[in-house]
């Protein structure tokens, strides 16, 4: 399911601008495009973890998963530029309830100590999918800018009729005391908050969504045109660096993070930004833009997977707000980031908004570090925080 969710959010990425330009607007219009999906994602994430403690995570998934690929076709089947903005924006409201659901029901069907790899294969074919799509899109778009869309419809439901029989049958097999005990013992965010690991991770999600997903696809292509003055191939060089050396790292990554702990995993991560952020400013020429994006791509991984086995410890999978707020907080950082640190580029220079990302990411590797130091719990022992 990851990754077909993610191939088709690739797939529409190089479609958006052409079809929404055959409406004859303007370069504004199509970033509300975008930005219309990530908004409605930010904006139903916690009501959809409402959902999930309400309604269980099967549901909500196969709900979730439905409505995106219902969207997907009626948003290629649309007439006007205003029709495709609202489609686009209910799009974004079924991928917040798949990823809360989805995310929610892998960490608590997984057990503590094997949660960090499980999490690190899920978000791995996430990231295959996200790499793969819009390879795939670029050729369809060939044909039609419709027919991504439909794709991405078919596909979805696809999937979503196999996970609705594969996740029934699983229901059946699951005892009834389980799914009581579980309905009991929800995690509240406040509840959540009370865990040191659960404010690391939260503060390390929304610096990675700030830096990585924001400022590496914004600023820092920008930075390599007008300040080093390289030609934009090397902004897809980049991206395709970072990309690889992630997606290599995720199972590695993982393994630490069961093997010795959510906090040196976080601490790994964070630093290795911290230190591309620091690559970037100092070593300004091309192998030093290069290096940084490696150094992000090694990092990412170990943030995403030490961050998500953190929230999985200490909620159990049973505290689907909690989850979502964790979700949130990189959703959050991928916009307010570019905003801000573009602004500051435009303002003062790329440096000063390198040195700005570069103090949130370090206020979550200060964070990450005042995580205690204990083992990683064992399989149906309580919450902890190492």
């Amino acid at each position: 399911m990851a990754f077909t969710v993610a191939v088709g959010f690739g797939i529409q990425s190089p479609a958006i601008p052409v079809f929404a330009g055959e409406f004859g607007v303007g370069s504004a219009a199509v970033g509300a495009l975008v930005s219309a999906f990530a908004f409605m994602r930010l904006a139903t994430g916690l009501p959809g973890g409402w959902l999930v403690n309400r309604f269980g995570e099967r549901k909500v998934l196969t709900t979730g998963m439905a409505l995106l690929a219902v969207t997907s076709v009626l948003a290629g089947l649309s007439w006007n530029f205003p029709l495709l903005l609202v489609f686009r924006g209910a799009c974004g409201i079924g991928s917040a309830m798949y990823s809360v659901s989805a995310m929610s029901l892998l960490l608590r069907m997984t057990p503590a100590a094997t949660r960090g790899r499980a999490t690190g294969l899920f978000q791995g074919c996430y990231y295959l999918g996200t790499v793969t799509g819009p390879a795939l899109g670029g050729g369809l778009l060939g044909i039609s800018p419709r027919l991504p869309f439909f794709v991405y419809g078919v596909a979805v439901a696809i999937a979503g009729t196999i996970a609705t029989v594969a996740l029934a049958r699983a229901a059946r097999e699951e005892e009834p005391q389980e799914r009581a005990a579980a309905s009991r013992q929800r995690i509240s965010v406040a509840r959540a908050l009370a865990h040191p690991s659960y404010r690391a991770a939260l503060t390390t999600n929304f610096g990675l969504g700030w830096a990585v997903f924001g400022v590496r696809v914004s600023v820092l292509p920008l930075f390599l045109l007008h300040v080093l003055q390289a030609g934009p191939g090397w902004i897809g060089v980049g991206l395709a660096v970072g990309a690889v050396l992630q997606a290599v790292t995720l199972p590695v990554a993982g393994r630490i993070a069961d093997l010795w702990g959510r906090r040196l995993a976080l601490i790994a991560g964070e630093s290795l930004i911290f230190g591309s952020l620091i690559m970037v400013t100092t070593w300004q020429a091309l192998p030093g833009y290069l290096t940084a994006f490696a150094l992000m791509g090694l990092g990412t991984a170990f943030c995403t997977t030490g961050g998500a086995a953190a929230v999985g410890d200490v909620t159990q999978g049973r505290g689907g707000t909690a989850i979502a707020t964790y979700q949130m907080a990189a959703d959050l950082g991928m916009v307010v980031g570019p905003l801000l640190a573009g602004q500051i580029a435009s303002s003062y220079s790329y440096e000063t908004a390198f040195a700005a990302t570069a103090v949130v990411v370090l206020i979550g590797l200060i964070m990450a570090m005042g995580i205690p130091r204990m083992l990683t719990p064992k399989p149906g022992a309580e919450p902890a925080d190492g």
